[in-house]
């Protein structure tokens, strides 16, 4: 069960001619609802309006953030999965033409499916990663935003499981450590907790903005958006990885480096308790 422009209907093909299936053209964002209660509606919301301005998507007039909540809502109710669930807002151009579309119209697809848990809640088994580096992710606009091209991730995601890695981390064409397949990278070093800038070519993830926030109000911490390079991996005292499914995830070794995971316990606890409203 899908819903598709509005209409919740029954999964089915509609890939034949589909722009996003055929070339890519296509952006996405993935939720986390609780309680019947979409989290960082706003960010979504604004983050996907911004992403079909920059590859020049036409947005329609009734796409306000009251419909993307209704349309999503909707099809979790009717699934009956409100408690806890994952859902994804596709939105491509209309089928036509080649590289070049016959329009810059857009449809879109939500699919939706149950989790576990409510709150978030801490991974602790061990993590390993290692770096990704068959490709570079290139420091331009496209990749700060979610599009259905996601080959680098795919392909990382095999490099991984044929090495035993839980996740791998991914750099960009100036050889600096951006971000996981899954999630923004935070790296602490002392009392100095880093994420790299958005203008490196990480995704500007959403979690990541609120981890931000509730980091920069930890006492003795100080909180900062620079470079990181594979070197300072080692240096490292914890490192971790944050998307709005799974919230923080502790990183446990990269190479022969171990790390602790205090402060993600940390803010894990804080974020939980932002969700509740304690």
């Amino acid at each position: 069960m899908i819903n598709f422009n509005g209409n919740i209907t029954a999964e089915e093909n509609i890939l034949t001619q589909n722009r996003a299936f055929l070339y890519g053209d296509g952006v996405f964002e993935t939720v986390k609802i609780i309680n019947n209660k979409i989290l960082f509606l706003e960010d979504h919301y604004f983050r996907l309006m911004a992403s079909m301005r920059v590859v020049r998507m036409e947005i329609p007039m009734n796409f306000t953030m009251e419909f993307f909540e209704e349309q999503i809502l909707n099809l979790v109710q009717e699934k009956g999965i409100s408690a806890s669930a994952r859902a994804r807002i596709t939105v491509f151009r209309n089928d036509g033409g080649l590289y070049l579309p016959k329009t810059n119209e857009v449809s879109y697809l939500i699919n939706a499916s149950s989790l576990e848990n409510t709150l978030y809640v801490l991974n602790t088994a061990q993590y390993e990663v290692d770096l990704y580096k068959d490709f570079y992710v290139s420091k331009q606009l496209l990749s700060s935003i979610k599009t259905t091209n996601k080959m680098i991730n795919v392909t990382g995601n095999i490099f991984a499981h044929e090495n035993g890695l839980a996740n791998c981390l991914l750099i960009n064409d100036t050889k600096n450590v951006i971000e996981g397949l899954q999630g923004n990278l935070f790296m602490l070093t002392g009392k100095k907790l880093i994420t790299p800038p958005v203008s490196e070519g990480c995704l500007n993830g959403i979690m990541r903005k609120q981890i931000l926030a509730l980091a920069k109000k930890v006492e003795g911490i100080e909180v900062v958006e620079e470079i990181i390079s594979p070197f300072d991996l080692q240096k490292a005292d914890e490192l971790f990885l944050t998307n709005v499914i799974m919230g923080i995830q502790p990183i446990t070794k990269y190479r022969k480096k171990e790390f602790t995971s205090n402060l993600a316990h940390l803010l894990m606890q804080k974020l939980n308790e932002t969700i509740s409203g304690n």
